[in-house]
């Protein structure tokens, strides 16, 4: 390892504990800190970070364990401030102590140790592994206590004991440096397993091993619940009493001493991983009132009330389609972006995400059906769509990546027609947010008759407002589309959804950029006030849900990592991550390597052909560079990456070659290789097999379209069976339009007028264009398909006044 820094690495690439060093150093300093740092790098053309940018850095400490400093240096990494380019200006700040930081440590560690959960009787596995200037040493410990003759990477235990739990760390020495690994939790089950019975393969997905049982004490005693599962990384647990989490119930035995008559109820715990999540049976919980009769005690039976009047879903279940990379019209860059934003915040409120890139026509009603299979009576449904789109009669269609130039009704999907389906299902709430442009298909005459039950839990929130385009703000780098943008500010709030969509809806009435181009449309139904934050409460069959949730965790599931080991006595790590569910990024590592091996390199190859690989951006050393800008900081360092997408076209198990190169000095450094062939069958979304041409109960077959090859007829009942929606157009108001026809649903919109709203600096538009999700047709049709018409860059310019105007006229809509 070399003591020189790297200066063309970019500072987002840092390692989190340099990172985590140096922010704590310039958030502390008053006269050489975060501030001062800041004036220097505003001044530095590379970089150009601006007093707005510096505001939003202070406003970090309102937040708990906020970092001025930490957004400051991530606003920097976004505009490609290099290591370089950090030293040179902390050393015009003159801070000796924040480039310390910056100095290539003598010892890393590369492989941490996992927490794990397993049974009793199996065998412990632990891994740490470092490299250093000179020999590393290794030494295990459980809590403060030395593990006696556990001097190497890895720490055995065979078999492991219920005394065996608990948390163990290892302290690595590099000569007179030395790190500390982090702390792995073992936690060991004791489970009594029947003839026949096992539990094998405990590094892969979570196994429930342990299910709580039935109790029924006395006031005043103590209740205690216990469940288990196993797996690598080790489980999460959240107990649930009749659907509402309990507070600080997050451990896998539940004790509540001294139980009083309102601890009674129906218990169930969730128990979850990164990827997974699955439920325990629900147990009923009795508590006795005991009192006295003449002397005898005797107990009167408290019936278990679960409130049934309570809103909860039984469970939830998300699909988002992001489709950016069109064959035959303008390709987009928000969408990515918006999915894996909103697949973050959906699952932080127990949704079950499926999320997609890049669909066909084929791939995205199979990929709805497969959606369709994880609903039941009672959960809430949520369909996000970001893409190209178009409007006809008040359906809305959503356009595949593989869509003609130009497309009609028999090449998309129509959101109607899904929302059908969905009502089949009885589900408790169906979300639907369309980011995408409402504009009029002059090549689509079709007018489908789908009638819809009348339910009152149907919500529509689109992008824009109906023969409108909805946009997308391009800058250098990545970033969300307007309607993304505010909406995952506003999505975790425990409000009404429609509360939630209204008050989106106002935020970007005041965004200047959108502001008399786009605003957000809201039509609902909804009665109740159902929340996106409600609690899951399963309904009468568990065995379904349990089903159902298998089924997605099918869907997610990703290949255990492994290592290689081969002949010339070199060890390779390789590890999987996923970003998207049809994405699988892949990273290499060299474990450990011969003394007399002057050079080594994994990298791998030999795809199948049904993946989108680009052979160009494989086995690349940065994450970006192969195009991975999501996940980077979540992945390992020291890799060679390689992203890994489409996975719903692979028609055969996933099978690859690992390369490793070598040469040796004996050898004159001449090169050599070893191979390995590897099989991880089908990762992710590839195990449903999504490439098939067409599944049953499409939801092809529920929309009537002269031009579908597979219309088919269906029957339309009275009027009196019209659905009835509320119909919200940035505003907290709400208009009946019943009985409307499809044609009808759009005649009486009307618009509140904005207030004025201030003026932004020159930071936050500079380089700044928009992108339209809007119907992409020939120019013999009137409408452009020029990618620069759709795509207008601002030029830089210190005059904010014209520099706003430039770009507002940037936003002028197209003349029809």
């Amino acid at each position: 390892m070399s003591d020189s820094l790297d200066r063309s690495t970019k500072i987002n690439l840092l390692r989190e504990p340099v990172v985590k060093k140096l922010c704590d150093v310039l958030d502390k300093s008053s006269s050489k800190g975060w501030r001062k740092l800041g004036e220097i790098v505003g001044g530095d053309r590379r970089v150009k970070v601006s007093s707005d940018d510096m505001e939003l850095c202070s406003l970090k400490v309102l937040e708990l364990e906020g970092s001025p400093s930490r957004m400051l240096l991530r606003l920097m990494g976004d505009r490609g401030c290099t290591t370089g380019h950090l030293v040179d200006s902390l050393q015009t700040l003159g801070n000796s102590e924040a480039l310390q930081c910056l100095k290539p440590s003598a010892l890393q560690i590369l492989i941490q140790p996992q927490s794990v959960a397993l049974i009793s009787g199996h065998n412990l596995r632990l891994n740490c592994h470092a490299v250093g200037k000179s020999p590393v040493q290794y030494q295990w410990f459980k809590s403060k206590e030395e593990v006696p003759n556990s001097f190497s990477t890895e720490l055995v235990i065979s078999p492991v004991r219920l005394k065996d739990a608990g948390f163990y760390i290892c302290r690595v020495n590099c000569g007179d440096t030395f790190e500390f690994s982090q702390w792995a939790q073992v936690d060991v089950l004791n489970v009594t397993m029947s003839c026949g019975q096992s539990y094998h393969s405990l590094d892969g997905r979570l196994k429930l091993v342990i299910q709580p049982q039935p109790q029924r004490i006395n006031i005043g005693e103590t209740l205690q619940l216990e469940c288990g599962a196993v797996g690598r990384p080790i489980p999460r647990y959240q107990w649930h009493k009749n659907g509402v989490p309990v507070p600080n119930a997050t451990k896998r035995k539940l004790m509540i001493p001294d139980a009083m008559q309102d601890h009674h109820g129906r218990y169930r715990c969730e128990i979850s991983s990164s990827t997974e999540r699955m439920w325990t049976n629900e147990v009923d919980v009795l508590i006795d009132d005991v009192y006295a009769i003449g002397g005898v005690l005797g107990s009167s039976d408290l019936f278990l009330n679960s409130n049934p009047e309570e809103l909860h879903a039984t469970d939830k279940v998300a699909l988002l389609i992001g489709n950016l990379s069109y064959q035959n019209h303008p390709q987009l860059k928000a969408p990515m972006v918006d999915v894996y934003d909103l697949t973050n915040l959906l699952r932080q409120l127990n949704f079950q995400v499926v999320s997609l890139l890049d669909l066909t026509e084929s791939e995205m009603r199979n990929a709805v059906d497969e959606f369709l299979l994880l609903l039941h009576k009672g959960v809430y449904g949520l369909l996000y769509y970001a893409g190209h789109g178009y409007e006809n009669y008040g359906n809305s269609f959503m356009v595949p990546v593989d869509a003609p130039n130009p497309y009609r009704s028999a090449n998309c999907l129509c959101v109607q027609s899904i929302l059908k389906l969905m009502q089949e299902k009885e589900t408790g709430l169906n979300v639907f947010l369309l980011d995408m442009c409402r504009k009029r298909n002059i090549h689509d005459d079709s007018a489908p008759n789908i009638v819809l039950r009348v339910t009152a839990n149907i919500v529509f929130g689109y992008a824009t407002c109906q023969d409108a385009e909805a946009f997308e703000l391009s800058s250098s780098g990545f970033t969300n589309g307007v309607f993304v943008k505010f909406l995952k500010k506003r999505l975790l709030d425990d409000e009404k959804i429609t509360v939630v969509l209204d008050r989106v809806a106002e935020d970007m009435g005041q965004f200047d950029a959108t502001k008399g181009k786009q605003a957000l449309e809201i039509r609902s139904s909804l009665s109740e006030r159902r929340a996106l934050t409600d609690p899951i409460r399963p309904g009468d069959s568990a065995d379904v849900t349990q089903a159902r949730s298998l089924q997605w965790a099918k869907a997610h599931e990703l290949p255990e990592s492994m290592c290689l080991n081969f002949d010339c006595g070199a060890q390779i790590k390789l590890g999987f991550a996923a970003e998207f569910s049809n994405v699988l990024i892949i990273y290499t590592h060299i474990i450990k390597k011969p003394e007399d091996m002057s050079f080594c390199q994994a990298h791998v190859t030999d795809f199948s052909q049904d993946l989108d690989v680009d052979p160009k951006e494989m086995n690349r050393e940065t994450p970006e560079e192969t195009g991975i800008y999501l996940l980077s900081s979540n992945l390992p360092q020291h890799c060679l990456y390689t992203r890994v997408s489409s996975l719903q076209k692979l028609r055969e198990e996933l099978v690859f070659t690992v390369c490793l190169q070598g040469s040796f000095t004996a050898m004159d450094d001449e090169s050599v290789h070893w191979t390995k062939s590897i099989n991880i069958g089908k990762p992710l979304i590839a195990r449903l097999d999504l490439h098939r041409a067409m599944r049953r109960n499409s939801c092809l077959q529920t929309c009537m379209m002269p031009h579908s090859p597979s219309h088919s007829p269906c029957h339309s009942p009275g009027p009196e069976r019209h659905l009835h929606l509320h119909l919200h157009h940035g505003t907290h108001q709400a208009q009946d339009y019943s009985r409307l026809s499809p044609q009808q649903h759009y005649l009486d919109v009307y618009e509140h007028p904005q207030g004025a709203v201030g003026g932004c600096g020159d930071s936050y538009y500079e380089n700044l264009s928009l992108s339209r999700y809007e119907p992409a047709y020939d120019s013999a049709a009137g409408l452009s398909t020029s990618p620069g018409r759709l795509s207008i860059p601002i030029e830089t310019t210190d005059d904010i006044n014209e520099l706003q105007t430039v770009f507002i006229n940037s936003l002028q809509l197209q003349q029809q």
